[in-house]
């Protein structure tokens, strides 16, 4: 199974076909929608206020490791939209979440969480302001459960801090999904908004208003890590496409390629470079997670 570099990875594809060679049988339904809304925004980008989404997790001191190139750690989930002030830089980390944990280790918060990046646009007089709140979505595979109780408090707290733009930031798979369907709740309210994410196929399924594709692996959505400029110039074609869209369903590309080793779209959730152990090992792994998971659902209900 080989993918060319210039090739967008096909998530929905892979990850069917990963957990189909672990052992289950039953596949994950997608979001799909044959039709968007769209709000188009109606102040000038100068004056308008703007307001990050992130299914990045408030780091937790008991929950076991999140630290750069921890595991897969459930433990670190959180099921219920939150809400903290952007006047300071959070500690925010995304070891919950199925990430790329080969190619990448969530070594800088900029490259997936851009409130310096947007600091600075206001500053610099790009925008009107910065939201006073950031919003943190679950990672939710409940379809249901995203669009009906997730996505309607996120709406509620854009409105409360008058958002005119939202910029959505997915990590993993089933993150692009979340927002994706959130994004789609604030624009039939009349909020725009912005998917900043590097799945595809998955954004493009579910179906969205404006959509910032950058052809990275999975944890950087908001740029390259460790690289400012870039992290600027990837919020700015996001603000851009803002203001600019004019109809639903707009993708943009991202004209900036990863600088780490070509053969990670290969490499990601691919079950044909593994062996019969690590398959074995792979599967029980993944149903201790899913008991973990479980258990820090109930204890946050």
């Amino acid at each position: 199974m080989s993918t060319e570099s210039t090739v967008p990875l096909e998530y929905i594809k892979r990850t069917r076909y990963y957990y189909q060679q672990l052992g289950y049988d039953s596949h994950f339904r997608w979001a799909h929608n044959t039709q968007t809304p769209f709000s188009a925004l109606i102040k000038p980008l100068s004056q308008s206020c703007v307001a990050i989404v992130t299914t990045a997790a408030p780091y937790c001191a008991d929950c076991g490791d999140q630290g750069p190139g921890a595991t897969y750690n459930s433990a670190a989930k959180f099921f219920k939209v939150y809400a903290k002030s952007t006047d300071r830089i959070p500690d925010l980390r995304i070891s919950h979440i199925a990430i790329d944990r080969d190619h990448t280790m969530a070594t800088d918060l900029g490259s997936y969480f851009p409130l310096t990046a947007l600091h600075e646009a206001k500053n610099n007089k790009l925008i009107g302001r910065v939201a006073n709140r950031f919003y943190g979505l679950p990672t939710n595979r409940s379809q249901r459960t995203t669009i009906e109780t997730d996505a309607q408090r996120l709406l509620t707290l854009c409105q409360e801090d008058e958002v005119d733009i939202a910029l959505l930031i997915p990590n993993c798979p089933v993150c692009h999904q979340s927002v994706s369907l959130a994004a789609r709740t604030l624009e039939q309210a009349g909020i725009a908004s912005v998917v900043m994410g590097c799945a595809k196929d998955i954004v493009e399924h579910v179906g969205v208003p404006r959509f910032l594709f950058s052809d990275f692996p999975l944890g950087n959505g908001a740029g390259r890590p460790h690289d400012k400029q870039n992290q600027a110039d990837t919020l700015r074609l996001a603000l851009n496409l803002a203001a600019d869209a004019t109809a639903a369903n707009t993708t943009v590309q991202s004209p900036h390629v990863w600088k780490g080793a070509s053969n990670w779209k290969d490499d990601y959730s691919n079950p044909d470079k593994l062996s019969k152990a690590e398959i074995k090992a792979k599967r029980a792994a993944f149903d201790e997670q899913k008991a973990v998971a479980k258990k820090t659902q109930r204890a946050q209900s």
